[in-house]
């Protein structure tokens, strides 16, 4: 059996650490949001603690099936209140740490899917 490497046209993140998350050759010391479409886009938030039901609404704004919110350094769950602009538009929402939300953007990213990371980096 012949393997062939895994080709994907949506963009890819290429590496992470504490503070940063590369993305294709350009690296990055700030929250965004990525989408499998090309999407890349600042996201105006510097900790977990400064997010309101402002940023979900934003996401619902996004065409997507589903979005991984990397909540940081650790796992944290918003409000199940904020996310309703996204429940409204049926798009799904998973929250992970942002480092295990970068993996599963690119497992999913690489399978064709309609998906949406927004990456917080404190």
């Amino acid at each position: 059996m012949k393997f062939q490497p895994d080709r994907s046209d949506a963009q890819t993140i290429r590496g992470y650490g504490p503070g940063w998350i590369a993305i294709e050759q350009e690296k990055f010391s700030h929250s965004l949001i990525i989408s499998a479409q090309g999407l890349r886009q600042d996201w105006n938030c510097k900790r977990f603690e400064d997010l309101t039901p402002a940023h979900f609404a934003e996401l619902a704004e996004i065409p997507a099936e589903l979005v991984l919110f990397g909540s940081g350094a650790r796992n944290r769950f918003v409000s199940p209140a904020w996310l309703q602009p996204l429940i409204a538009k049926g798009i799904g929402m998973e929250t992970m740490d942002t480092q295990a939300a970068c993996r599963t953007y690119n497992i999913l990213a690489g399978e064709g899917r309609n998906v949406v990371a927004a990456l917080l980096l404190e």
